[in-house]
């Protein structure tokens, strides 16, 4: 299989939901991972799109990941819900967990729901469209207690986890999506780039002599780095406090963290929306929101520099491309999923002409 072939998206979430339901997870919940999933490298995000399909499938085989069942709800007032996730998929139980602040937005006025021990969950870009195609604003936040990997600002060994941090929110045109991490990069970069032999782009860790570096492979060493939070060595301590409030945004109100000493890998969620009817009306919000937008893109530039983009539009322009001509897959997702699709007797997806 060439995997620089392009694919028909359909066709891809096709396979990936019968894969997933292959795999034992009901099928309306395969079909939402699987669409999410090819949504994060629509958008270009190919860490966290099918990259991750065997790593679930091989979780569902282990049962680290949970095939069936619901979400227990922990604690329930009216506009805040708890849930444990039971380390079900984390992608299904996040779209769950934004369908439920949605509808408690409109009743409300906003919808938070904090989620402990699901499992991973992806790409934290392609959840934002779930709120915002209604007219709303929302937070999703993550982290996971049972790993480490980026060193808080000063240190030279992992403590926490990246935490990304995503909030989008709608315009009169595209929505914002702003998907950022409280590091300089993501684990699943750094050991791309540690398989493939690669220097990171930048000094985005530290190893053990406190030095910055661009070598991913001080993350495995003996003792081992660390990512460094975002602002690097010299202002780390901008990441490290957003880091600190990921964790307690997450874990914190979830009530499952790092004190728990889980052992056993999955996330912790935070889930904030806004109905902006609540508050001065949708309509200015919406005035006040493309009106910044449009100010940014219309900004000066350096001679001969690209035009301002907002956070989103190269992902909302990669995904309309892909939509037309074929996405392209990173090289080893398919050969990765060709055991299962085997195993399963499930046929490939064919590459576009």
């Amino acid at each position: 299989m060439n995997d620089a072939a392009r694919f028909q998206p359909s066709e891809l979430i096709e396979f990936a939901t019968a894969l997933f339901s292959a795999a034992g997870m009901p099928g309306e919940r395969s079909a939402v991972v699987a669409e999410l999933l090819v949504e994060a490298d629509l958008m270009g995000h190919d860490t966290h799109g099918l990259n991750l399909a065997a790593n679930y499938l091989g979780q569902l085989d282990k049962g680290t990941m949970k095939k069936t069942g619901d979400p227990v709800v922990v604690n329930d007032r009216g506009p805040c819900l708890t849930l444990n996730g039971e380390y079900l998929n984390g992608v299904w139980l996040t779209a769950y967990a934004i369908e439920e602040a949605v509808t408690r937005a409109r009743e409300f006025g906003l919808g938070v729901v904090a989620v402990q021990q699901s499992h991973h969950i992806a790409c934290l870009a392609t959840f934002l469209p779930l709120a915002t195609r209604h007219g709303m604003v929302i937070q999703l936040l993550s982290s996971d207690p049972a790993e480490t990997g980026v060193t808080p600002h000063g240190g030279v060994e992992g403590c926490f986890t990246p935490n990304p941090i995503a909030v989008g929110y709608p315009t009169d045109g595209d929505p914002v999506l702003i998907d950022i991490s409280a590091s300089i990069t993501t684990l699943g970069m750094s050991g791309r780039l540690r398989g493939a032999g690669e220097p990171m782009t930048g000094k985005w860790a530290v190893g053990p002599d406190g030095k910055a570096t661009d070598d991913p492979g001080v993350l495995v060493a003996d003792p081992p780095g660390a990512l460094l939070p975002l602002g690097g060595l010299e202002t780390g301590h901008k990441g490290f406090g957003l880091a600190l409030m990921v964790e307690a945004m997450t874990s914190g109100l979830a009530g499952h963290g790092r004190a728990d000493g889980p052992e056993r890998h999955g996330a912790s969620v935070f889930i904030q929306v806004l109905d902006p009817d609540a508050f001065g009306g949708r309509d200015r919000f919406v005035r006040e929101a493309s009106f910044l937008a449009e100010r940014c893109r219309a900004a000066r530039v350096a001679p001969g520099n690209p035009a301002v983009r907002l956070p989103g539009d190269g992902a909302l322009a990669r995904r309309a491309k892909a939509m037309r001509d074929g996405v392209s897959l990173y090289p080893g997702i398919m050969p990765a999923l060709e055991p299962f699709a085997e195993g399963f007797g499930i046929a490939m997806p064919s590459p576009l002409a």
